[in-house]
């Protein structure tokens, strides 16, 4: 089995950010090195300041508001600081976005390309959310 898990995280909704942010934190503090690359919908959730709630998919992504379950944020979060988890940042997205590593938030690394995600991605499992 490997100790490698790589997730790329792409969704703006509520339920594969939480699940995502789940499999990173859970796999972290459990020893494993954890790579998080984040693009697309998900890249603006990680901005300093972001006010933007995520959209739920369906009623699991309600409940999990609702019943106060621990955060997506917290989650990834709590996976830096626990374990060995690292969350970076598209750097197309980056570009296009024009963001700067100041307006993403302190846990999140410095920006890295599609190819180098992904050659590191293949000795390990991959997720994709």
């Amino acid at each position: 089995m490997s100790d490698k898990i790589s997730i790329m995280l792409i969704s703006g909704k509520r339920e594969q950010l939480q699940m995502a942010a789940m499999v990173a934190s859970v796999g972290a503090v459990s020893g494993n090195e954890v790579t998080v690359f984040l693009s697309m919908n998900a890249l603006q959730f990680f901005t300093k300041g972001c006010d933007i709630k995520a959209e739920a998919d369906g009623p699991m992504g309600t409940l999990l508001e609702e019943k106060n379950a621990p955060g997506f944020m917290e989650l990834f979060q709590s996976a830096v600081e626990l374990g060995d988890a690292k969350i970076f940042p598209c750097s197309m997205a980056v570009d296009i976005l024009e963001l700067s590593q100041d307006k993403l938030e302190d846990f999140v690394s410095e920006p890295l390309g599609l190819t180098k995600f992904l050659d590191e991605a293949s000795a390990g499992q991959v997720w994709t959310f």
